[in-house]
């Protein structure tokens, strides 16, 4: 059934690429997958999709159904989309249409092959394309043997058309397309057969093939390109309204219709792109340029469609925001004018396409703009603005280009995500990248006059001595090739040129109004009585105002607590719940980074803009007309003065509902009137609506509608009514205390929020006698009443943008109305009213049973008994009559009983506590059902089989104690289970077996008992987390499994911290770092921006230890499938998926119990996508979260896992008592302290916890005997052995369960098989061909000395891993005494010499790209470009961005500059470079860093160690530092000009610099010119300290004394 696929050395892979084929070939094989069951899956597609379609089909009909009314964009279509990639252009300067050009561009898609994906087949691409200028050679020589006449170039379009498969479909649609042409008055000419070669297509990629055809047509009324540009848009977009009912609509698509550019593209590897299409390889094919892209879906079957360059761009990215995005871009429909179309606006609606991915929308929204009169490069600065807010370069020098983006930022909100994007409109070709610079951008142009832009270097070879300049793209910068002029127009020049069309300066200060802000109130509003009846009206409780809202006041920051959230669901719990708590936040994984709210501040803004947002087509001062809000936080008094502003026409709804007449029916009624009400206000040309539940007096029969469901609402019944853009919403309400809360409502379309219940709480706690008394004892830091107000805003603030940048997201305006969450438990009634778009995939509450939850509240406020101080109802800390939790008291006692007694029968007294407790997780909503008689449990496979599956959670040393952790190590290695180092290194002593154990002590491990001979201390997971601490390669090649811990369960989507007073003298040496400084984990790892990028990690780690297989760690949110069936194309082993409910050192209360989802439904939607993809065979699939029993492992099996983690449970075994205060460093049993008295006090031994998993491993025998099975492997995935539970919920009995029992079908292989497949190959690599050379290898056997010299390109990544893999493993990081001075010369692929260890010189004659010395540990790397350049040096970008990342030794010289994150997390290297990009020495820890040249913005962020020296030429550096952390100094301690000089000594004895000898010559010139940056970890160093040499000899005379 699989189609034939070429052979490894088959002709057609060739073509262009001949001078390297004896290369190519060897790397060929690496490309197939390293499976044996990789053909064979192809054959599964044609059994699945009839499987899956079934439940599809209901689902196509609802969506064919909601095509026709306009409705908000659903989350599901848009998260099934995504993808990443690699792009570039090449443009000739003086317009000369050639095909060497279209050449170029083949060869370089070839050269990105790495960055695509490759279907299950590996064989179909993901998709790739190239857009060039119209070939009209080609076409006028078909056009002549057709017998036509000859095109008119001025007055012809071309269309180049996917059709339908089927000819009847195909004709239809052909029949369509020509009609309306003809009916707009224009003449089709031919149509045109595009010759293809369709026997290289892949299997996948061949069953979706369309029809290829191109249409010709002549626009003969028209004359000016710009017109004939808008009637074939308008012809295009007729034609897609017109069809867009026929059952082949999704077949119909127009790459381009055009009378300057064309695209080719398809569902093609990027290196057969020229060979399936015969016209590319036509010598007539002649462009001036071309844009080339390669696709990366993370989806499984990517659609023609979907394959890019777009109409106008190639995106090589992720549009976060794209949610609402879309729904703004709807909203606008109604306002969207411009004379140029005549009066047609209404036929070119749509705009957006939330089926399509977000390039294919981003795209369309551009074309809009374009084909309205725009330039493109305006265009781009409307939709991707730059990072412009405190600019020190924007704001003293190009001022109008900040009035521009000031203008549009009210008028667009921000397409916000890592993206770099290139565009051309056929006159113009240009690139731009997002305001975060996430995704690499080199450029270069040559003597002969052209340009190349790219995702990487060394995608084509080059003559060096012919470029003359070299380049990259920066965050927020853009460059634009104007063909017609041959101009180049770079960063600065293009913002000016398109900034200075109009006064957008003067408009804005002649309409644009600011509220400035205001004085907190100073004094109660409400009296204390009437104050709680608000607070239990509203559902606070006493936890939320003592845990959150004072502490908030008190402190400015958002309180912090430990372990997980173990409360059911607000929907299974017994307890009434805000509506918000149905509510969790979506995170940025893989697709996206999260951003560093804290570190990388200076790209996020709280900004919002209020009033009505005009036609964003007409440019005019009315625009300008709005308000502006530095945060969308009000206080009571600005409100006022918002209330009172001229222009805006405020109107105020009370949201209230009515229940005197029953309760049923009464929240529906007041919603419809509510929406009315907001509908009559906007008409009649309101531009502020203020939804309002404050009143003088409570009425018990007036319940408050939930302020979520009121924005809601209101916000849904706007757009659908094309009345959105006219007015802006505000929440004035009590019902909003926490950043989750505000983040919602800001998230479903409130602009602002006025939160004045919260706001009188923090005064009322300010006023009371015990806050002054403690303020008085010095118990607690003064507060003013004032500042106790601004502490609680500040904190909300600082938490909003947290929210925010989980999701990569900087800009609040892009965060509006985005819909970013998912919901558990609300039913579709509520969901399609008010929250319209995003998932709820297991039903829940109706509005009468919501209105019943709210009253609840309610009544409470007004009835006698109710008591006079608020409820506590034990939502964060258990307590008796409090809210179930999971991990409670009695159940670690009970546990306790059991391992240390090793007794069954107490061991059952636990299970059955676990039984009987009320419903807590979705999985308590089924239970097994089996179609076999029992059998008896001695046939069933044993206990130590099924422990060899089991896993522990990643807890750091460090956030918990070194005995806990060594505890847990040895368990799992007696067991054959594995534990995981968390993050922060692992200490050598514990790698080996123990051979020195006497009565259960060993002198190795003094502070353990219980030990045993041969037991080790060693985890067998080592995880490779954002920060780095303790990679070093030794760590990696003593790893049998490598964890990329891409999120936590506890937190996803921010980064971990281990507070100072946690990192002691052992913690530090293990990490790198200095003890009592705070370590910071970064949101983001710095190398993982897309899914090409984790990708290059896999392969760095499987690089340095091929035996290794490599686990990514995910959190379950809806869409968790796409994401992982991207992981897998990475090449994973493994994937973890980790339930909300995963346990942590310390987070804010807000993320362990508002973001990330069940592990129930993550791990569901995980295995059924990775089966439907062909995919499910290439990975083990591993879960955790709150995973207490047997019946929970079999439960996760029958969902689909192979391997099952335990977390909170292990630390319980081996003696956690869950006093819940790890964050304290106060644990009273030693499991979470770094402090030795409570450390001693540890009871666990490793025992107890084998005892514990035994126990787990017999129950779950024990339920295998019951539902007659004989082995796990019988019964993983199988979701046929689950019924419903009929038990009856308090709150709702519309729950569905449905996505957890539904099966798409089994895995080919057993689990078993799956699991004991050997870790996946990167191929053959270029470091297999350096290691069996003879030489190399016996320098590293007898520690001698080599010296080689080999050619490098592109391709070859992650050089040198390998070599130095196989050094660490012999001789640990720095025990290698030989030398492997090895030369390279060319353009080196990604990770360029990664984890080296000491001993290697390693010199690369050329350039690399991104993650040069990533994680190196010794030795050495010079990168220097060739002897003669068209360039200078010191100019030119020769590396790529987030160079020695997590570096912990080693030197580093470069001969130009560097890209951005220069040194992040660096620990021990040291470095000298020629400039570098923004965020230079963030989170530095250790080393020195040396730039002798100009540097970006924000310069060292988070640097808590290590020192660096920036030249400082022209005085422009200060305003770039971050000074949160770091003071700068001149050089002036003897000690540090030494360094410095001898650092700059050694650069120009390595690499011959020219600007380092400059400097060395004048050095009295030039060292006043150096800054010193110093953190506060190395103010007292001789480096650092001027007058360190003087308090030493004091120090001495002293002692002598």
């Amino acid at each position: 059934m699989a189609s034939p696929r070429p052979s490894p050395s088959s002709p057609s892979n060739f073509v262009g690429l001949v001078s390297k084929s004896r290369r190519i070939a060897r790397r060929r094989i690496g490309l197939r997958s390293s499976r044996g069951g990789s053909s064979s899956s192809a054959a599964r597609a044609v059994l699945q999709f009839e499987k899956s379609d079934v439940s599809s089909s209901s689902k196509e009909e609802n969506r064919r159904r909601s095509k026709s009314n306009p409705k908000v964009a659903n989350l599901e279509d848009i998260i099934s989309e995504r993808g990443a990639c690699g792009v570039g252009f090449i443009a000739n300067l003086e317009n000369k249409a050639s095909h060497e050009i279209v050449k170029d561009a083949l060869t370089a898609l070839g050269c990105m092959e790495h960055r695509g994906g490759c279907g299950a087949d590996n064989d179909s691409g993901d998709g790739s394309g190239v857009m060039t200028s119209i070939p009209w050679d080609l076409f006028n020589n078909w056009a002549d043997k057709q017998g036509l006449a000859s095109l008119d170039k001025l007055h012809t379009g071309v269309g180049m058309i996917f059709l339908p498969q089927d000819d009847s479909s195909m004709k239809e649609a052909k029949k369509v397309i020509t009609d309306i042409f003809v009916q707009e008055g224009l003449e089709v000419l031919g149509w045109r057969p595009v010759p293809v070669n369709a026997s290289i297509v892949g299997y996948y990629a061949k069953e979706t093939m369309p029809n290829i055809q191109q249409v010709f047509v002549q626009i003969p009324k028209e004359e000016n390109i710009d017109d004939i540009e808008r009637e074939l848009y308008i012809c295009r977009k007729l034609i897609e309204r017109s069809t867009k009912s026929e059952k082949w609509a999704d077949a119909l698509y127009f790459c381009s219709l055009s009378n300057q550019t064309i695209v080719y593209k398809g569902m093609l590897r990027s290196e057969v792109l020229g060979q399936f299409y015969y016209d590319l390889q036509s010598e007539l094919f002649k462009s001036s340029f071309a844009i080339y892209h390669r696709r990366y879906s993370t989806n499984t079957s990517p659609r023609w469609p979907l394959a890019q360059p777009m109409r106008f761009l190639g995106h090589n990215g992720e549009i976060n925001t794209i949610q609402g995005n879309l729904n703004w871009m709807q909203s606008r429909e109604t306002s969207l004018k411009s004379p140029v179309w005549r009066g047609r606006e209404n036929e070119i609606r749509p705009f957006g396409n939330p089926r399509a991915s977000d390039s294919a929308n981003l795209d369309s929204a551009a074309e809009l703009l374009i084909r309205s009169g725009r330039t493109p490069e305006e265009a781009l600065m409307i939709l991707v603005p730059e990072a412009y807010q405190n600019h020190p370069t924007l704001m003293i020098k190009y001022p109008e280009v900040l009035d521009f983006y000031n203008y549009y930022s009210g008028q667009m909100e921000a397409w916000d995500g890592p993206a770099l994007l290139l565009f051309s409109d056929g006159k113009t070709v240009g690139a731009t990248l997002d305001r975060n610079g996430l995704r690499p951008a080199r450029y270069w142009r040559t003597l002969d006059n052209v340009v190349y832009v790219a995702s990487e270097v060394g995608v084509l070879p080059m003559d060096e001595s012919k470029v003359t300049m070299k380049g990259r793209l920066g965050p927020g910068m853009m460059i634009a090739v104007d063909l017609e002029s041959g101009q180049v127009y770079e960063n600065t020049e293009v913002k000016k040129k398109v900034a200075l069309l109009n006064p957008y300066g003067k408009w804005l200060n002649e309409s644009m109004r600011s509220i400035k802000p205001a004085n907190f109130l100073s004094a109660l509003e409400m009296d204390n009585e009437a104050i709680l009846r608000n607070q239990q009206a509203f559902g606070y409780s006493s936890e939320d105002v003592q845990m959150v809202i004072e502490s908030m006041a008190a402190q400015g920051k958002e309180p912090t607590f430990c372990m997980g959230d173990d409360i059911p669901l607000a929907v299974l719990s017994q307890k009434p719940h805000m509506l918000y708590d149905y509510f969790k936040q979506r995170f940025a994984q893989v697709t996206n980074p999260a951003i560093d709210p804290l570190r990388e501040g200076l790209v996020m803004s709280l900004e919002v803009r209020i009033g009505k947002r005009r036609n964003i087509l007409e440019v005019g001062p009315e625009n300008a007309s709005q308000v502006t809000l530095s945060s969308p936080v009000l206080n009571e008094r600005e409100l006022e003065s918002l209330m009172k502003d001229p222009y805006l026409k405020p109107q105020v709804l009370p949201t209230f509902f009515d229940i005197r007449k029953g309760a049923d029916g009464s929240l529906e009624k007041a919603l419809q009137r509510l929406c009315e009400a907001a509908d009559d206000a906007v008409r009649s040309g309101c531009q502020l609506l203020v939804l309002s539940d404050r009143s003088e007096l409570l009425e018990p029969t007036r319940p408050a509608i939930p302020i979520l469901l009121a924005v809601g609402s209101v916000h849904q019944h706007l757009i659908q009514n094309g009345l959105r853009m006219s007015a802006s919403i505000v929440a004035d309400t009590a019902q909003c205390f926490s950043t989750h809360h505000f983040a919602c409502l800001i998230g479903y379309g409130a602009s602002a929020i006025c939160p004045h219940l919260a706001l009188e709480t923090c005064r009322q706690w300010r006023l009371s006698n015990k806050t002054v008394n403690l303020m008085r004892n010095g118990k607690m830091p003064t507060v003013t009443i004032e500042q106790a107000q601004k502490n609680f805003c500040k904190a909300v603030k600082s938490g909003l943008l947290k929210i925010l940048s989980k999701m990569g997201i900087s800009l609040l305006s892009s965060y509006c109305g985005a819909q970013i969450f998912e919901i558990y438990g609300l039913g579709s009634e509520v969901v399609d009213l008010a929250f319209c778009g995003s998932v709820s995939s297991i039903g829940g509450l109706t509005l009468d049973e919501l209105a019943r939850e709210t009253m609840s509240f309610w009544v409470k406020a007004f009835s006698e008994d109710t008591a006079k101080r608020l409820e506590n109802f034990g939502f964060i800390q258990s307590r008796p009559g409090g809210e179930y939790h999971g991990n409670n008291p009695e159940m670690s006692k009970l546990l306790h009983k059991a391992v240390r007694q090793k007794s069954e029968s107490a061991f059952s007294v636990y299970q059955q506590h676990l039984a009987n407790r009320p419903l807590n997780v979705l999985r308590d909503l089924v239970e097994f059902k089996s179609d076999r008689p029992s059998i008896p449990v001695g046939k069933v496979e044993s206990a130590v089989s099924i422990v060899q599956r089991f896993c522990t959670g990643g807890m750091s040393l460090g956030a918990i104690s070194r005995e806990t952790h060594e505890a847990i190590a040895i368990a799992m290695n007696r067991l054959g289970g594995k534990s995981n180092s968390g993050e922060g290194g692992e200490d050598p002593i514990r790698w080996k077996p123990l051979t020195d154990v006497v009565d259960g002590y060993s002198p190795t491990l003094p502070h353990l008992k219980g030990l045993q001979n041969g037991d080790t201390a060693t985890s067998a997971i080592k995880q490779v987390a954002s920060g780095r601490f303790g990679v070093t390669p030794t760590f990696l090649v003593n790893a049998e499994q490598l964890e990329i811990k891409i999120a936590q369960g506890a937190k996803p989507g921010e980064g971990g911290q281990l507070p100072g007073k946690k990192v002691s003298a052992y913690i530090a040496r293990l990490r790198n770092s200095k003890p009592g400084v705070p370590l910071i984990s970064p949101p983001p790892h710095h190398d993982i921006y897309s899914i090409e990028d984790l990708a290059q990690l896999i392969f760095d780690l499987h690089q340095v230890n091929p035996k290794a297989k490599v686990s990514v760690k995910l959190v379950a949110e809806a869409g968790i499938g796409t994401v992982a069936s991207g992981v897998a194309k990475g090449n994973a082993d493994i994937i973890q998926i980790s339930g909300h409910d995963g346990g942590t050192g310390a987070s804010p209360i807000s993320s362990i119990k508002h973001a990330g989802g069940p592990w129930e439904l993550g791990l569901t939607e995980t295995h059924q996508t990775l089966i439907a993809n062909g995919l499910r065979e290439r990975v083990i699939l591993r879960v955790d979260g709150g995973f207490k029993s047997g019946v929970d492992v079999l439960m996760a099996a029958v969902m689909g896992a192979d391997e099952y983690g335990f977390g909170s449970v292990a630390m319980i075994a081996t003696g956690c008592v869950m006093a819940r205060i790890c964050h304290t460093n106060n644990c009273p049993v030693g499991v979470a302290s770094q402090r030795e008295e409570l450390r001693a006090r540890f009871p666990g031994v490793p025992g107890d916890l084998v005892n514990y998993f035994l126990y787990v491993a017999e129950e779950v025998r024990g339920i295998l005997a019951q539902l007659g099975y004989e082995k796990l492997d019988d019964v993983i995935g199988r979701t046929d052995l689950f019924r419903p539970r009929h038990i009856p919920l308090m709150k709702t009995q519309h729950l569905d369960l449905s996505y957890i029992l539904f099966s798409v079908g089994l895995p080919k292989w057993s689990s078993t098989a799956i699991r004991n497949q050997e870790a996946h190959s990167n191929g053959v690599v270029l470091d297999d061909i350096l290691l069996s050379d003879p030489e190399i290898s016996d320098a590293i056997v007898h520690e001698k000395v080599v010296s080689k010299t080999i050619k490098i390109y592109n391709v070859d990544r992650a050089v040198c891993g390998r070599l130095a893999g196989a050094i660490a493993k012999k001789y640990g990081d720095t025990g290698f005494a030989g030398q492997l001075n090895i030369t390279f010369l060319g353009s080196a692929g990604q990770s360029f010499a990664c984890f080296l260890t000491g001993g290697m010189n390693i010199r690369l004659v050329g350039e690399a790209n991104d993650y040069v010395g990533k994680g190196m540990a010794g030795g050495e790397i010079v990168v220097k470009p060739v002897d003669v350049t068209g360039f200078c040096p010191e100019e030119a970008t020769i590396v790529g961005n987030t160079c020695l990342y997590g570096a912990t030794g080693g030197q580093l010289f470069v001969r130009g500059k560097a890209g951005e994150r220069f040194a992040v997390r660096n620990s021990l290297a040291e470095a000298v470079v020629e400039g570098t990009g923004d965020h230079c020495c963030e989170y530095m820890t250790g080393g020195c860093v040396v730039v002798i040249g100009k540097a970006g913005r924000n310069i060292a962020a988070g640097m808590t160690g290590g020192l660096a020296y920036i030249l400082d030429e022209d005085d422009t550096l200060i305003p770039k530092v971050n000074k949160e952390i770091v003071k700068i100094q001149r050089v002036t301690a003897p000690a540090g000009q030494l360094q410095l000089k001898s650092l700059i000594e050694a650069h120009v004895e390595k690499t011959g610099s020219g600007k380092g000898s400059t400097i060395l010559k004048e050095w009295e010139k030039y060292l006043p010119l150096f800054w010193q940056f110093v953190p506060p970890s190395e103010e007292d160093t001789p480096e650092a300290s001027a007058d360190f040499e003087k308090a030493a000899a004091s120090q001495v005379s002293l002692q002598s004394a």
